[in-house]
């Protein structure tokens, strides 16, 4: 099983804040992403460029591994002013 966290504006326009994934072979968050893009159209957020990405609290990217039990996180890119 993977836990699938989304934040921000990710979080608002998929309308979850989090789910869990059977962990089904799965490589990459890149994998994942691709997966959860299947959903719809509000999904398709996930592959946009500047999506950033942790596994396990740990920022990377899309390339990372995963593997069953982790945590992925979805997030915009951080800005500020």
């Amino acid at each position: 099983m993977i836990q699938i966290k989304f934040f921000a504006s990710l979080r608002e326009s998929i309308g979850t804040s989090s789910l869990n994934l059977e962990y089904a072979g799965e490589n990459t968050v890149a994998d994942v992403a691709h997966e959860l893009v299947e959903r719809g159209a509000n999904w398709r957020l996930l592959e946009e460029r500047d999506v950033l990405c942790a596994v396990n609290q740990t920022l990377c990217g899309k390339d990372a591994k995963i593997n069953d039990g982790d945590e992925i996180a979805f997030f915009p890119p951080v800005t500020g002013g």
